[in-house]
């Protein structure tokens, strides 16, 4: 017998695990598939749970369901709730051959039922069967991973160049956004646990400004102080914003959106656009508000010269529970180090 390619796994034998508390059976078992895989025993279901959740987990696994303590049922139910083996396909192998004790064994994620004694033909056919489903299956699921990345990958690339387009209308080098993202993401590190909303935060707090596009430069490039219409004016930047990036499912420009919007409002509530306050912020926007400001006072400016650290940190802890969070603003500061780093490694050329 000749190995398909739906028999192998990264070159090498597929691994069989059987799991049954009669060692005759087991060597009977072993003795059929054993030219063929790679065989892993277990002679109890607890003893098969921990061989399933090993690093080197077995392709497919043959279940008895007559076992003294936890039986082939509890095995199975228990592997289909772990996310680490649900996946792998459980055939039932045993005594057991009336009808309601198959459906039993299919509600529980069975993939296939073969009845004692064995016959080997059927052995060998229902295990390579259940292994080039699985494997096609696998297959399958690494091709829409690697083309979601693909599209996860174009679409970031998308908000980072449109958030440092935006930039470049009052900064030059649109640098701005490269820092305050790294900022955004060390002070999100400091108070948030989920690594994942964690790098969303990054991705998406490139796009905070995004409605400046909009703004006229007799507005945005003023280097003076702006009158109450001009100032009226730059204020739209938030809606034009949230209108650039519009409504979509995607986590990302969902974030995108809630930053645009919301970085402006502050703590106390006297921001805009809604005015609102505390934590009716989404976190995400009182962590850029934080991370924005800092990197806008310390950087050069059409309207002003750049402030020295002190001075900006002072101006933070000074607007703590006005325009900042009074939680966060201490968490930024214990991230000065690493943000010092990154304002040194991405430094506008004019910048002093």
């Amino acid at each position: 017998m000749t190995l398909s390619k739906h028999e192998v796994v990264d070159g090498d034998k597929a691994t069989v695990l059987i799991v049954d508390d009669n060692s005759d059976n087991l060597d009977v078992l072993s003795g059929v598939l054993r030219p063929f895989y790679k065989v892993k025993a277990a002679i109890n279901g607890e003893l098969a749970l921990k061989v399933a959740s090993a690093k080197n987990k077995p392709d497919i696994i043959l279940l008895d369901i007559m076992m003294p303590g936890m039986d082939g049922y509890e095995v199975c139910q228990q592997l289909k709730l772990n996310p680490s083996t649900a996946n792998i396909p459980v055939i039932f192998v045993t005594a057991k051959t009336e009808t309601k004790d198959e459906e039993a064994g299919f509600k529980l994620g069975a993939v296939d039922y073969i009845t004692k004694p064995i016959s080997v033909p059927i052995v060998l056919a229902r295990v390579r069967a259940q292994l080039a489903l699985y494997n096609q299956q696998r297959e399958l699921e690494i091709l829409v991973k690697q083309r979601t990345k693909e599209l996860d990958d174009t679409r970031l690339e998308i908000i980072q160049r449109l958030g440092c387009a935006a930039e470049y209308k009052d900064n030059e080098t649109g640098l701005h956004v490269i820092r305050m993202s790294w900022y955004s993401k060390f002070l999100a590190e400091q108070v948030q646990a989920n690594d994942e909303w964690v790098e969303l935060l990054y991705n998406a707090a490139p796009m905070h400004d995004i409605g400046k596009i909009a703004i006229p430069d007799r507005v945005l490039l003023k280097p003076g102080k702006l009158d109450k219409e001009e100032w009226t004016i730059m204020q739209t930047h938030v809606e034009c914003g949230v209108e650039i990036l519009g409504e979509h499912e995607s986590d990302l420009m969902i974030m995108a959106r809630e930053i645009a919007l919301c970085h402006h409002e502050k703590y106390d509530g006297s921001g805009y656009p809604n005015g609102i306050s505390g934590e009716d912020i989404p976190l995400s926007a009182r962590i850029v508000a934080i991370a924005d400001v800092f990197d806008a006072l310390t950087s050069v400016r059409p309207y002003k010269n750049a402030w020295s650290v002190e001075k900006a940190i002072a101006l933070l802890v000074e607007e703590t529970g006005k325009h900042f969070d009074p939680v966060l603003v201490p968490e930024f500061i214990k991230c000065l180090p690493r943000v010092l780093e990154i304002k040194d490694k991405y430094m506008d050329v004019f910048d002093e």
